[in-house]
């Protein structure tokens, strides 16, 4: 189902809280006064980018993907963990897609699977957020 406004805003709001709380339990630090989920972990510039279990892809803006060193992927399991996965920036633009998006942007943001993640990202750890 293709997303709106809303189910857009849920979803941004949902990234953001989630990434907060697996970036805290990593030891990584906010980068900057930023609203994205962009944080320093070990001397790397990350972001983390979370879906839900039934999600299949996150994205990332190409802007954003000049500036990272890493881009973490946190993907909800059937119990309610979290896999982390992490894919360097060349991968990810090797497996990138454009968004389907008709708004504001298309054009701006690269989106890549979670299969994508899975086989050929590196495996971090699973975590569970309560």
């Amino acid at each position: 189902m293709p997303q709106d406004r809303e189910s857009g805003a849920a979803g941004a709001k949902f990234g953001r809280e989630t990434a907060k709380i697996i970036a805290q339990k990593l030891g990584a630090t906010k980068e900057g006064r930023s609203y994205s989920n962009e944080y320093l972990l070990k001397g790397k510039h990350i972001v983390i980018k979370c879906a839900h279990h039934k999600t299949g892809s996150v994205g990332i803006s190409y802007h954003m993907l000049e500036r990272l060193d890493s881009i973490l992927g946190a993907f909800e399991t059937d119990s309610g963990k979290y896999k982390l996965y992490e894919l360097s920036p060349a991968q990810f633009k090797k497996y990138m897609e454009p968004t389907r998006s008709q708004g504001p942007s298309k054009g701006k943001v690269g989106i890549v699977k979670k299969t994508i993640f899975y086989e050929k990202g590196a495996f971090i750890k699973e975590l569970n957020l309560e």
